[in-house]
């Protein structure tokens, strides 16, 4: 072996000072270009969005102590989004890319209860198009100012009107699309790539990770997107995967679900964000949903907490309201000792910080008047 390949494999040491401190790198030096083989030792992603997707699968230890079963949450907060909604937000903008719908100057416009107006936002911003979002007024406060740090222009819209209402997140959403030239409207509620998001990632994924052995999937509905799109890639693998949806006191999707049929009287108004809904959602496919189940705020509100306070998941409003709903399923007996049932948790608790997470709210909405109380720590200052 010649000087020049052997010393082409000794790892040349650089000392680097700044003040007290003293890095050494380990590089290759590069004797056809002479310079130093950096950028081929870099282990690194090219941008955030290569970061969506695989997100880790968590086992349930103490929130579920003396339940029958086995009890495993996605943790979805995982994605660099912080919710589940990178995977459509992803997904159907470069479909759009593809197809030649969305080009360089393009505007993306979306009705979104906060979550995938941050992933539509983020990757808008990788992807150089501006951001439009229609937000309705319930999202909390943490939310809309985070579309707004995102670089979105973000429409607040009353949150209990009718869904034909002018002012409704909804038809807002429609008049910036129609208003706004080279636009395309997200429209997550009735688009199918939102179920094929899921279909493609999520649902392989719980499958691969559980070996198979799932046997119960209980997730929160409401573009129903994710349950659907999930819901079809496991029950192709096996038919007996039992699919749960979770839905709100307040909306119509379980009404719908067993009679097939749209009743205005189910919906009223309800604080839980990103679920249930005060229409049917074309994203939803409720013939790969078994059973739908409802949960209330004030439960579902404590149950994050519990969530947070026991398994050390911050976990968002949603979470809560699927894990309250494990709850009651096992209450009812619904799970077998061999069961394993995978729970999504959909965001990240961070959201929710002047909501479920602030005793202020939770007195002003009378949830700190019931029978629960939560153990958390006063602030103790220390005087200056």
């Amino acid at each position: 072996m010649s000087f020049k390949t052997r010393l082409s494999k000794i790892i040349s040491n650089f000392a680097l000072t700044n003040g007290k401190s003293s890095f050494t790198f380990l590089v290759p030096w590069d004797f056809q270009n002479q310079t130093f083989c950096m950028a081929h030792k870099i282990n690194a992603y090219n941008n955030v969005l290569e970061l969506i997707g695989n997100t880790p699968l968590v086992r349930l230890n103490k929130i579920t102590a003396g339940f029958t079963g086995n009890f495993f949450a996605k943790v979805e907060s995982f994605n660099p989004g912080h919710s589940s909604k990178d995977r459509i937000a992803i997904h159907i903008i470069e479909e759009a890319e593809r197809k030649g719908i969305l080009t360089e100057g393009s505007t993306i416009i979306e009705t979104t209860s906060g979550n995938t107006g941050f992933s539509i936002a983020m990757v808008s911003i990788i992807k150089g198009y501006d951001c439009i979002l229609a937000v309705s007024s319930k999202s909390s406060k943490d939310k809309i100012d985070m579309l707004r740090s995102m670089g979105a222009t973000v429409y607040v819209c009353p949150a209990h009107v009718s869904a034909d209402d002018p002012r409704s997140y909804y038809e807002v959403a429609k008049r910036l699309h129609k208003e706004t030239k080279g636009s395309i409207y997200i429209n997550q509620y009735f688009n199918e790539l939102n179920i094929d998001a899921h279909y493609m990632s999520t649902g392989p994924e719980i499958w691969k990770q559980t070996n198979g052995y799932i046997t119960h999937l209980v997730a929160c509905s409401g573009t129903g997107g994710t349950i659907s799109g999930t819901a079809k890639y496991l029950k192709e693998q096996n038919p007996n995967v039992k699919v749960i949806g979770v839905d709100a006191y307040g909306s119509v999707l379980k009404k719908y679900h067993e009679t097939r049929k749209f009743d205005a009287k189910e919906v009223y108004p309800y604080r839980i964000e990103g679920l249930g809904k005060n229409l049917i959602p074309g994203a939803t496919n409720f013939d790969l949903i078994d059973e739908f189940i409802k949960v209330t705020d004030s439960e579902s509100a404590h149950t994050a907490r519990e969530i947070s306070n026991t398994e050390g998941i911050f976990a968002g409003y949603t979470s809560g309201a699927v894990m309250q709903a494990i709850k009651q399923l096992n209450e009812r007996g619904e799970f077998g000792a061999d069961d394993n049932v995978v729970v999504i948790f959909p965001d990240h608790g961070s959201r929710y910080m002047s909501k479920i997470y602030s005793d202020q709210w939770m007195e002003d909405q009378g949830f700190l008047d019931t029978d629960k109380v939560d153990e958390t720590q006063e602030i103790q200052y220390v005087k200056g």
